[in-house]
């Protein structure tokens, strides 16, 4: 079986940081930029994780990996993510694995 991760990815981890001013943003906007702009960098970007620092809200929504870590976080991790979707510094995070 073949391991993706960010050994096997020829891509380094990076943060692409979008402001947007409409104060009505919600999840499934926010989700439609991120994604424009991950397959933008890559067509087969695919999202890991996310997390919405404006509501709590976060997916995959059960617990991982235990301890102080965010598990949105920890989950991505152990997939090899390498592209994070800030928006709004931090109000919508996504999390991409480019391949």
């Amino acid at each position: 079986m073949t391991q993706i991760g960010s050994e096997m990815n020829q891509y380094p981890r990076e943060t692409v940081k979008i402001q947007v001013t409409d104060g009505a943003l919600d999840l499934a906007a926010a989700s439609a930029m991120a994604k424009q702009k991950a397959r933008a960098m890559d067509p087969n970007a695919m999202m890991l994780s996310y997390h919405s620092g404006k509501t709590g809200e976060f997916w995959p929504a059960y617990e991982c990996g235990g301890g102080d870590r965010p598990p949105w976080l920890v989950f991505a991790e152990a997939r090899g993510y390498n592209l994070t979707i800030d928006i709004n510094d931090g109000e919508f995070e996504f999390f991409y694995l480019r391949l």
